[in-house]
């Protein structure tokens, strides 16, 4: 199992004993509203993603982690193949009592490191809803670069990107 560890932050990957504090920051109103519905219960949405994020650490090496800060789940981050872009994205969400806190920044860059350094994964990208300005604003501060408009799981939504050479042309 890797665990990553930063400033403020402890990640790893999620375990089926996650799945009441992953759904319930997962599910919060504010946090569901950027994000696709519960397709079931959400406890059991949430142990199908984890299972889910089990099979790609399997899979592939890398999965979402989640993100612990003082022994509590505030959120996810971490890398997440999709099939039908054949591409890497680096995804985080933080229950609303964690916002405004540079958590989403810092796990995100975490996450981004191990994808290109670890992994040498040669491209990662982040999308979100147009209108969400605040993961937007992660996605820059990380150095990721709007790209186009795209279609994410019927949602319109903006791609941004940064592949392997401009990371790590970054100052850490």
């Amino acid at each position: 199992m890797i665990v990553l560890k930063t400033e403020r932050l402890t990640l790893r990957p999620l375990a089926p004993g996650d799945a009441e504090a992953y759904a319930a920051m997962r599910y919060h109103p504010d946090v569901a509203k950027w994000l696709s519905l519960a397709p079931a219960a959400p406890v059991d949405s949430a142990r199908a993603a984890i299972e889910r994020y089990r099979q790609s650490w399997r899979d592939r090496g890398y999965g979402p982690w989640a993100i612990f800060r003082d022994g509590g789940l505030i959120g996810h981050a971490g890398l997440n193949y999709v099939p039908e872009f054949g591409e890497t994205e680096v995804l985080w969400s933080l229950h609303p009592d964690a916002w405004g806190n540079g958590f989403a920044t810092e796990a995100a860059r975490a996450s981004l490191d191990f994808g290109f350094r670890t992994r040498e994964l040669d491209l990662i990208f982040a999308v979100t809803r147009p209108d969400n300005l605040a993961s937007q604003a992660v996605m820059k501060r990380l150095g990721l670069v709007y790209r186009r408009d795209v279609v994410y799981r019927d949602v319109d939504s903006v791609w941004f990107d940064i592949d392997r050479p401009g990371w790590l042309r970054l100052p850490p």
